[in-house]
């Protein structure tokens, strides 16, 4: 069952749905909070898995981050990571009091940039017991350095000349500027390599297309973005379990790779083969083998489901 709720962050109202079991048992189940990819909103990638894993007995959790999808804050498309983190920290604190939910059993997993966020979250948060991720991605190292670590060096420099010029023109009134996230055409974007093509046709076809899904972001998120380093402290999540989940033909998958090599046990890898990073957004080919490691992780790091009765 989904419910529309609604909670705080940082003064700013979110809204997220939230997922429960319709199987006859009671009592406060483990619950898991699921972040969405930059860009992305709760009804995507985040909603799907938070969906399936209520099937599997959890309470779950999908919200849209400040500043974008249904949630307030202003400018809008703001992707701030810092407030990102927040945000999960504030969708833990709004479990923890739900009485479908036992506050001594929350997880949390994070798909793309969230993560990411996740791990910044739960190493700073002992509340959540066990963390799993899905297509990590260090968003600010995919600013700094491409996707796949080969993008000229002058790309984020020009992308931080005009992001502090825009901060400028900002103060003299002009509002906070933005600049698109995806390529106008599906020509544009196959030009930009295999990454960027399946970031456009997701979200920007009827793959997957959200009404407020961001099309773009504000030039002020650009600062904000580059200088984060989102698993430089991994190794604070033991001794909670970490999972991350993989594709073998994800074009940052060293990401994952890098970072798994960071965290300290108990921690697993696991890959996914044949799947791109996108892949595992949707692709039910995909997505079902990654939600069954993922069900068993969570029931091994949470504790089983509720009693019947």
């Amino acid at each position: 069952m989904r419910t529309d709720v609604t909670f705080d962050s940082a003064g700013l109202k979110l809204a997220g749905h939230l997922y429960t079991p319709e199987d006859g048992k009671q009592g406060p189940r483990p619950a898991v909070v699921v972040g969405h990819p930059a860009s992305g909103v709760k009804e995507q990638a985040a909603g799907l898995y938070a969906e399936r894993l209520a099937r599997a007995g959890f309470v779950t959790l999908a919200f849209d981050a400040a500043h974008q999808g249904g949630s307030e804050g202003t400018p809008r498309g703001l992707e701030d990571p810092a407030q990102r983190v927040e945000d999960i920290k504030a969708a833990v604190s709004f479990l923890s009091v739900r009485a479908e939910a036992d506050p001594d059993r929350i997880g949390a997993l994070g798909i793309c940039a969230s993560g990411g966020y996740v791990v910044p979250a739960a190493a700073g948060d002992h509340r959540i017991k066990a963390v799993g991720t899905v297509s990590a991605a260090d968003i600010g190292r995919q600013f700094r350095e491409g996707a796949d670590g080969t993008q000229d060096p002058a790309v984020v420099q020009a992308m931080l000349d005009a992001a502090a010029a825009a901060r400028t023109a900002e103060a003299r009134g002009a509002g906070a500027g933005e600049f698109p996230v995806f390529p106008d055409t599906e020509e544009e974007a196959r030009a930009l390599g295999r990454h960027a093509f399946e970031g456009w046709e997701y979200y920007r076809t009827n793959r997957a297309r959200h009404p407020r899904s961001a099309d773009s972001f504000t030039w002020n998120s650009v600062d904000r973005i580059v200088t984060f380093d989102p698993f430089r402290f991994a190794g604070l999540i033991a001794p909670r379990p970490l999972l991350m989940i993989v594709g073998t033909e994800a074009v940052t998958s060293h990401m994952t790779t890098e970072a798994f090599a960071n965290a300290r046990e108990p921690k697993s890898l696991h890959w996914i083969e044949g799947a791109s990073h996108v892949d595992l957004y949707d692709k039910d080919a995909y997505v079902t083998p990654a939600v069954a490691e993922l069900t068993a992780f969570f029931r091994s790091g949470l504790g089983e489901p509720a009693r019947v009765g």
